[in-house]
C-alpha cells in the first residue's frame, strides 16, 4: 500500500504545483487589468478635470446672471399684474358709468318723448277742437249768406267743383 500513498502524493504534488500555476498566471493577469486601468483612469481624470472646471467656473459666473434673470422676470410678472388688476379696474368703472349713462340718457329720452306725446294730444284737443268748430262756423255763415243772397244756383256750382275737388 504504500506504493499507491508515494502514487496519491505525487499527483498531489502536482495539482498543487498546477494550481499554483494557474494562480499566478491570474494573479499576473490581474496585475496588468489593473495597471491597464489605472492608466484608463489617469487619461480620464486628466481630461476630464479640466472640462468640470470650465463648466464649474460657468457657472459660477452664470449664477449671478441667472439669478437676476429670475429676480427681473419675478419682477416684470409682478409688475404686468398689478397692470392688468387697474386696467379691470378701469374697464369696469367705465363699463359702470357708461351702464349708468345709459340707462340717465334712455330716462330723459323716454321723459322727451312723453312730454312730446302730451303736447300732441294737447294740441288736438285744445287747437284742432276750436279749428274745426271754427271751421264749421264759418262754413255755416257762408252757407247762411249765401242763402240769403239767393245765389242757390251759383251755390250748387261751387258745390259741385269743391264735390270735384275733393274726389281727385
Amino acid at each position: 500500500m504504500s506504493g499507491w500513498l508515494e502514487a496519491f502524493i505525487v499527483v498531489a504534488t502536482i495539482a498543487i504545483v498546477l494550481q499554483m500555476a494557474i494562480l499566478l498566471a491570474m494573479f499576473l493577469q490581474v496585475r496588468a487589468a489593473l495597471q491597464q486601468f489605472q492608466k484608463l483612469s489617469s487619461d480620464f481624470h486628466s481630461k476630464v478635470v479640466p472640462i468640470l472646471a470650465r463648466v464649474n467656473s460657468i457657472l459660477e459666473d452664470s449664477e449671478d446672471r441667472i439669478a437676476s434673470i429670475m429676480g427681473d422676470a419675478a419682477e416684470l410678472t409682478r409688475v404686468a399684474r398689478n397692470q392688468a388688476q387697474k386696467v379691470d379696474r378701469v374697464v369696469t368703472e367705465t363699463v359702470e358709468r357708461l351702464r349708468i349713462n345709459v340707462l340717465r340718457a334712455d330716462i330723459i329720452l323716454t321723459g322727451v318723448l312723453e312730454v312730446i306725446e302730451e303736447l300732441g294730444t294737447t294740441l288736438r284737443g285744445n287747437i284742432w277742437g276750436p279749428v274745426k268748430k271754427a271751421s264749421g262756423l264759418i262754413r255755416g255763415i257762408q252757407v247762411g249768406l249765401d242763402f240769403l243772397r239767393g245765389s242757390r244756383k251759383r251755390r250748387s256750382e261751387v258745390d259741385a267743383t269743391q264735390d270735384e275737388e275733393l274726389f281727385i
